[in-house]
């Protein structure tokens, strides 16, 4: 759990950083829906054997 826990927080911190290079409000919003999305794929589909 520490180890999950190290992780989310190292790219929390990363997702930071790119936040403060990123030139807009618009490409930070964009980037963020893209994570969520890819997020979801690996997360909540990948593990079914259909």
């Amino acid at each position: 759990m520490k180890r999950v826990a190290g992780f989310a927080l190292f790219f929390t911190g990363v997702g930071i950083l790119i936040g403060i290079w990123l030139p807009n409000l618009f490409v930070e919003v964009l980037c963020i829906i893209l994570c969520l999305l890819a997020a979801y794929e690996l997360f909540f589909c990948c593990g079914d054997d259909k």
